[in-house]
C-alpha cells in the first residue's frame, strides 16, 4: 500500500482510494469530472474503500468506473491526499484519509453500474474547487495540472 501522507498512522478502515477524472479539450484547457454522492447530492470525485486483490491504483480505476463510467490512463502514485469525516450507518463520523490518483480518461461509458443515481459535470479545475466542500480536497483541485 502507498505511504500515507503526511506521516498519520492509519488503521485498515480509514483509508479510501479517489480518482480525479480529466480531460484535455481541444484547445488545451483541461477539464475535471465531478459526480454527486447518491445520499447528500454534494459534488464529490469517486472514490471509495480498499478492494481485495486490488492495488489503491486499481481501486480508484474501479471507482472511477463504477461511478462515473469512465476508464483512462492513471498517475502511478497518489496525486495528493484529503481528509473529510465518513458518516457511517449508526450516525457515528469516521475520520478518514482519501489517497488521490490522476485519470486522464480515455473513454466515457454511457451505461456503467452507478448510471442514473449521480449526475456528472465537467468543469474547470478552478470551478471545480469552488463545487466540493473538504478545504483540502478545494486545493488538491484548484492546483491540479496534469
Amino acid at each position: 500500500m502507498t505511504k500515507p501522507f503526511r506521516n498519520q498512522p492509519l488503521d485498515k478502515g480509514s483509508v479510501q482510494f479517489a480518482a480525479l477524472p480529466w480531460r484535455r479539450l481541444g484547445g488545451g484547457d483541461v477539464r475535471v469530472l465531478l459526480i454527486t454522492s447518491r445520499e447528500t447530492r454534494r459534488w464529490v470525485i469517486p472514490k471509495g474503500w480498499p478492494m481485495a486483490g486490488l492495488s489503491p491504483v486499481q481501486a480508484a480505476l474501479q471507482e472511477a468506473y463504477e461511478e462515473a463510467g469512465v476508464v483512462g490512463d492513471h498517475s502511478p502514485e497518489p496525486i495528493g491526499a484529503y481528509n473529510y469525516h465518513k458518516r457511517l450507518p449508526h450516525g457515528v463520523a469516521q475520520p478518514v484519509q482519501v489517497l488521490v490518483f490522476a485519470v486522464e480518461v480515455l473513454v466515457e461509458q454511457l451505461a456503467f453500474p452507478e448510471h442514473g443515481q449521480r449526475d456528472k459535470l465537467w468543469t474547470s479545475p478552478a470551478e471545480a474547487a469552488e463545487r466540493v466542500d473538504e478545504p483540502e480536497l478545494k486545493a488538491l483541485i484548484g492546483a491540479f495540472k496534469p
